[in-house]
């Protein structure tokens, strides 16, 4: 990132902050905690923080940024991007701390306590240095720290003690006066200062949930407001070359969401729904992690800059809708370690099958059931859903799984919940639409679930297999024993043949890294690098190129490809288009080899789902059932 010079010093801004003492008999208990976020003070990469939580009665407090935030089911430990941790009293002396931890500050003579203060580094920048899944929060539950971006996800910057967690917040941003700013925080209005350079946003939170459940996004942003129903959408996009702008996003996530609100019916009930997208222009300091962080009002997606239009609003229609389909779980579906969700020593429910895999399901199965997409293209995405699904442990029980997720032996199938969780969506989806003649579904028994439960009343983990199989019918509850609880692979024939469908062979146009479907053609290893996988075979451009299995890719038009940028190198072919000329080396048994060719359209030759010509009527019907939303 670009360094920025502060023009605002610390102690200005603690004069926004407020520093008069307060009676004695003030209770921090009973006061909102005042939060300052200055982004026209950013030193050296890094946002100055002010917390003033009012007076304590108690000698010793605990204050604690987020290990894990909810929704990423990995360890973030934001409190290792804090600097110069302060404690000051009321006659502005520095007060004895402790750091217990990475994310832990104990502070002693807490009657005294006035303020903390500290810095604020992003971790965007440190991608670099600890890769993905190292720790390293996933980018779209990270912070950006630019002089014309910043991704405000606010567990980044503020904190909570312990025994305060359920107290008001109330939070200013000043930043410079020509920024645009989003945020679905509930705006309690605006002061412009003097020089009319700079303006301080002034927002509430009920508790501390609200703070880490409503990020912002300020800076040089491109913003579109429309309405879809009765849903007022927020696009805000940052294109740091703009390659992209949030009008020609417009309409996608128009018909993304109108398609969205027809499926789930009364099930919505959100007023506002924002979306902000970084589009990472894939250099040294930019976000690797793509995807997208639910929130109840809103997402974080960050996808590569290099993305071709098409290639955009395809990744923005899946990513964006599963994560707007989390509003039926966890948002309102959700067991007691979601709604009691400790930040720093976080216990997890067992049904990830339900919160993202379910969720998933939805966000495809929308797609062809609102006429986004044939059923040819949702049947390869199911398919490719199952051979991916191989790739992990499939005779782990997915339980099991959820429940230890952090643990080894068990996080390494963490990923399976996009596929093979989704996959039990669906059986369960094509199981309750055939007892009950078509009448229900694996979404009427979410709304039940809603209906029963919602934001405000979590279930209990170990009740629900069998609250299910008792709403609805005893072959639901075998299945979610034997599959799910249980440690037994899936035969997805058998509920293919229910909806009349069988195994053949299908061609289907692909791209450059994939062999139709989600078959990923590359694979790594340390000391030997990337290389093409026996998948890359079933790609007939690559088949074209006479490449071999385990020919290691040592440059990319130019570019070394490493297991370090391998994201960035491989994401960037997904941008690869017909008719663009390409040169790569590759190592096949020590020796080189070299591909300069230009690209022609790619198509994959795989096992694929068609119809059984011998199907009955009622797998006919049950299939149209399943698939077509106005059958």
């Amino acid at each position: 990132m670009k360094k920025y010079i502060s023009i605002t010093t610390l102690s200005l801004l603690l004069v926004a902050c407020g520093t008069t003492k307060p009676k004695v008999d003030d209770s921090a208990a009973n006061n909102p905690i005042v939060t300052v976020l200055d982004l026209k003070g950013v030193d050296n990469d890094r946002v100055p923080v002010v917390i003033n939580p009012g007076r304590f009665s108690v000698e010793t407090v605990t204050y604690r940024l987020p290990k894990v935030v909810q929704g990423t089911y990995s360890v973030s430990n934001f409190g290792k991007y804090v600097d110069d941790f302060k404690a000051i009293d009321y006659d502005g002396n520095a007060l004895s701390t402790e750091k217990i931890d990475t994310n832990t500050w104990s502070i002693v003579n807490a009657t005294k306590l006035d303020r903390i203060e500290y810095y604020v580094n992003d971790t965007y920048d440190t991608e670099k240095e600890g890769g993905i899944g190292k720790e390293v929060p996933f980018s779209p539950s990270g912070t950006n720290i630019e002089v014309n971006n910043f991704v405000l996800n606010l567990h980044g910057f503020i904190g909570y003690f312990d025994n305060l967690k359920n107290n008001q917040y109330t939070l200013d941003v000043s930043a410079p006066a020509d920024f645009i700013r989003t945020s679905a925080l509930q705006d309690n209005g605006s002061v412009t200062s003097d020089d009319g350079k700079t303006i301080t946003s002034k927002y509430f939170a009920q508790r501390y949930f609200d703070i880490t459940d409503n990020p912002m996004m300020y800076g040089n942003l491109d913003v579109q407001e429309f309405m879809v129903g009765d849903i007022k959408i927020v696009l805000s996009v940052y294109s740091p070359n703009n390659v992209h702008t949030a009008e020609s996003l417009k309409q996608t996530i128009f018909d993304m969401m109108k398609g969205q609100k027809a499926y789930l019916g009364d099930i919505n009930s959100t007023p506002r729904y924002d979306i902000y997208l970084y589009l990472s222009d894939g250099s040294e300091d930019a976000p690797k992690g793509f995807g997208a962080l639910e929130h109840h009002k809103s997402t974080v997606v960050v996808l590569p800059e290099a993305m071709g239009k098409e290639q955009l609003d395809k990744s923005m229609t899946d990513v964006v809708a599963h994560e707007f389909f989390h509003i039926v779980t966890p948002l309102s579906v959700h067991s007691e370690d979601i709604h009691y969700f400790d930040y720093n020593n976080p216990t997890f429910s067992k049904h990830l099958w339900m919160y993202e895999g379910v969720t998933e399901y939805f966000a495809q199965h929308f797609q062809v059931y609102e006429g986004l997409i044939d059923p040819t293209e949702f049947y390869n995405v199911l398919m490719g859903k199952i051979d991916f699904s191989k790739r992990y442990n499939d005779a782990q029980s997915f339980t099991i799984m959820s429940e230890n997720v952090l643990k080894e032996g068990y996080k390494e199938n963490y990923a399976n919940v996009y596929q093979k969780g989704a996959l039990i969506g669906m059986c369960m989806d094509i199981l309750m639409r055939k007892e009950s003649n078509g009448k229900r579904s694996i979404l009427s028994l979410m709304k039940e679930l809603s209906a029963k439960y919602g934001k405000e009343k979590p279930f209990e983990d170990d009740n629900l297999i069998a609250e299910i199989t008792e709403m609805t019918y005893p072959s639901v509850g075998e299945f979610l024993k034997t599959y799910v609880v249980g440690d037994v692979p899936i035969n997805y024939d058998e509920f293919f043949s229910m909806v009349g469908l069988v195994n053949g062979e299908t061609e289907v146009e692909t791209n450059y890294i994939f062999a139709g479907g989600q078959n990923i053609i590359f694979s790594g290893a340390p000391g030997k690098g990337i290389f093409f996988t026996d998948v890359a075979l079933k790609n007939s451009f690559w088949k074209a190129q006479d490449i071999k299995a385990n020919d290691v890719i040592k440059t990319v038009n130019g570019k070394e490809l490493t297991l370090q940028n391998a994201q960035e190198v491989i994401g960037g072919m997904f941008t690869w288009q017909e008719g663009q000329d390409i040169e790569m080396t590759l190592e096949r048994d020590g020796k080189p080899i070299e591909i300069k060719t230009k690209l022609t359209k790619a198509f994959a030759t795989s096992k694929g789902l068609i119809e059984d010509e011998t199907a009955t009527k009622a797998k006919f019907d049950l299939r149209n059932v399943w698939l077509l939303h106005n059958y």
